[in-house]
């Protein structure tokens, strides 16, 4: 006697992640952001590593423009966003996600975070593009690309990416140009220097975040075959 075929069960198909729309708008931002910051890259090369108009420009503007006061703004997230803070902050939100069972949230603000500084650690050393020289934070001389930007970013955008919240988005923008202001503002770095590091945290915490939903996808849709295909499914 022939077997009569058991047809799929459709609920199970229902419970396969339909792909995210936001991905390819994602994909696109951060392939975008990595064009965009190495033509950048060539351009600041091409100039001898030295200050751009545009950072001459600014950085008389931030010199004109300084007091007391935006001194001491400008040093809250110098503080906050330094390696120190930014390694608690980043430890106790992955700790958050892992207790909450968002583990795949955790891997992928992990991986992005330690992409970025992977990246912009040793670019920094290999480009050694002098800060500027009345710097009021920092003594190591280079400074392309900024590194409290770029972790900033990639913090602020991972999150936003991984829990479509308006909040996260909005006082994390704030947070982003508040540090590329204070950056500036504390001649620790050109604004070129502070866009570049916009771009890499752009293009690491975009590109990262498709890659860990395609390999979530993947698994799910894994797990839903071995359902369907076992004898008791």
């Amino acid at each position: 006697m022939s077997s009569v075929p058991v047809p799929a069960d459709p609920s199970l198909s229902a419970d396969l992640p339909d792909p995210d729309a936001r991905r390819m708008i994602a994909l696109i931002v951060g392939v975008s952001a990595t064009v965009a910051f190495v033509i950048l890259r060539v351009v600041v090369a091409l100039g001898g590593h030295e200050p751009l108009p545009a950072d001459v420009w600014w950085h008389d503007l931030m010199v004109a423009t300084e007091t007391d006061v935006g001194i001491f703004l400008a040093w809250i997230p110098a503080v906050v966003g330094g390696t120190v803070w930014m390694f608690v902050i980043v430890i106790l939100t992955v700790a958050i996600l892992f207790w909450r069972k968002r583990r795949w949230a955790a891997a992928n603000l992990a991986i992005a975070i330690a992409l970025v500084v992977a990246i912009g650690a040793p670019m920094a050393a290999i480009v050694a593009r002098v800060r500027p020289d009345d710097s009021l934070a920092e003594t190591v001389a280079t400074s392309f690309p900024s590194g409290h930007t770029a972790v900033a970013t990639t913090f602020v955008i991972t999150l936003g990416l991984m829990f479509r919240r308006w909040y996260i988005w909005t006082f994390g923008a704030v947070w982003v140009v508040w540090m590329m202001w204070g950056r500036t503002y504390l001649h620790a770095h050109w604004l070129s220097d502070v866009i570049a590091g916009l771009l890499e945290g752009i293009a690491v915490a975009t590109l990262v975040w498709c890659a860990v939903e395609a390999v979530r996808d993947r698994r799910a849709a894994r797990r839903a075959q071995s359902v369907e295909s076992s004898p008791t499914g």
